[in-house]
């Protein structure tokens, strides 16, 4: 798939260096021919002659070699590639990217290149979650360059956390995604609601649900995977986004997530509310923790804002909005109530009631429903299959308007 494309490959002093010996494997065996750049320091954690016999070129380190005078041109280079890998990049060469320091091959390569960027961080969690890291992965995003988001796992510290250098197989997916993605929503811009939201009761407890926030980042990734702009709104969910295209606003309450969505919605071509929304808030909340007493505690709650009917409200002539519908009983007659009173333009149904569907799972069986009330029926299938479905409902939707 990679075939007559030249990916230059970026190994900076990190632990994760040895994880590029298998990307520049991966790269190789999908037919591009990779170059790869390594640090001074990334020499002590893996060897150049490991990636010279992977990648079967010389490995640049130095700009020049003193011993006959060869100059390593990072101008050359940089028009050289259609890709310029980073992995891994560790805290010190994103600042001194992000600062535009030139004081080895590798930066003044990134300095001098004309192809598209991206950079895959490892790093301990604490140095990851630092706010200078973090600004300077803002600065870098700001430049254009894509980020492939690190792991959390356990780290070579011992802790665990995020800061994991991303899989190298799933780098090489990236780049693929990249060079032969299907583009289909190119220039679109979409909304996506995620996960549950926690209505706080005192500072410990809140009422909640047991979304798991799975279906709705999986299709964040799709979109983004198929060329669009994802802003993914997103309730307290222990999920990570990777493609760089994904902008994610973490939120808590329905009353946050409202805000966010209503806020990002005119900006938008099309938005799909695939979120848990609780219903009801409570009506107080306590700033310390109530204590158990002899009595029954009695909880009054009133409802939330009902971000669908407000987004369904706001929906102008040209944008397609799309939801969900999570159902115990009577399950068509509701999601069809529901399509009408938010203004969608179709509905995802998915019922409790049939097995491998629902929260916490990695599947889901779902039914589609336009608002012409035409449904369509999809066998169980993994959560990042059912977003390719919705997805290509979604583009069938905007089409149907001549976008």
């Amino acid at each position: 798939m990679l075939k007559g494309k030249h990916i230059i490959l970026g190994v900076t002093g990190s632990i994760a260096a040895y994880k590029a010996a298998s990307l520049v494997r991966l790269l190789v065996k999908e037919g591009a021919e990779v170059k790869v750049v390594m640090t001074p320091l990334a020499k002590e954690f893996i060897t150049p002659l490991t990636m010279a016999t992977l990648s079967k070129n010389p490995i640049l380190v130095d700009f020049y070699n003193p011993e006959n005078g060869d100059w390593h041109s990072h101008v050359a280079l940089g028009l050289w590639a259609d890709l310029y890998l980073i992995a891994p990049a560790s805290a010190n060469t994103i600042g001194k990217m992000a600062a535009g320091i030139a004081d080895n091959l590798l930066l003044t390569t990134y300095l001098s290149a004309k192809c598209p960027v991206v950079v895959a961080p490892a790093m301990d969690l604490d140095m990851y979650r630092h706010p200078a890291t973090q600004r300077n992965l803002e600065v870098l995003r700001s430049y254009g360059n894509m980020i492939v988001e690190p792991e959390s796992g356990e780290l070579a510290s011992g802790l665990v956390g995020k800061g994991r250098m991303e899989e190298p197989e799933r780098i090489a997916e990236f780049v693929k995604e990249y060079f032969q993605g299907r583009q289909d929503l190119q220039g679109k811009k979409i909304l996506v609601t995620a996960g549950p939201t926690y209505e706080k009761i005192d500072p410990v407890r809140f009422i909640g649900n047991y979304s798991s926030g799975k279906m709705g980042f999986a299709l964040a990734e799709e979109l983004a995977g198929r060329g669009a702009e994802v802003v993914l709104v997103a309730g307290p969910v222990d999920l990570s986004v990777r493609h760089p295209a994904i902008r994610r606003l973490d939120v808590e309450s329905a009353a946050e997530m409202r805000d966010a969505a209503v806020a990002e919605f005119p900006k938008c071509d099309a938005a799909i509310l695939s979120a848990a929304v609780a219903d009801f808030t409570p009506k107080t909340r306590t700033d310390e923790k109530i204590k158990r007493g002899k009595e029954d505690m009695r909880l009054e709650l009133v409802p939330t804002h009902d971000i669908a009917a407000d987004l369904g409200r706001m929906k102008r002539h040209g944008q397609v909005l799309a939801g969900f519908a999570l159902e115990t009983n009577d399950e068509e007659n509701n999601a069809l109530s529901k399509l009408r009173r938010k203004n969608f333009d179709f509905i995802v149904l998915n019922s409790l009631n049939d097995k491998g569907a629902g929260f916490g799972v990695d599947t889901n069986k779902v039914t589609i429903i336009d608002k012409e009330e035409n449904k369509r029926e999809y066998a169980l299938k993994s959560k990042r299959e059912v977003a390719g479905d919705i997805v290509d409902k979604l583009k069938e939707a905007l089409e149907s308007l001549g976008l």
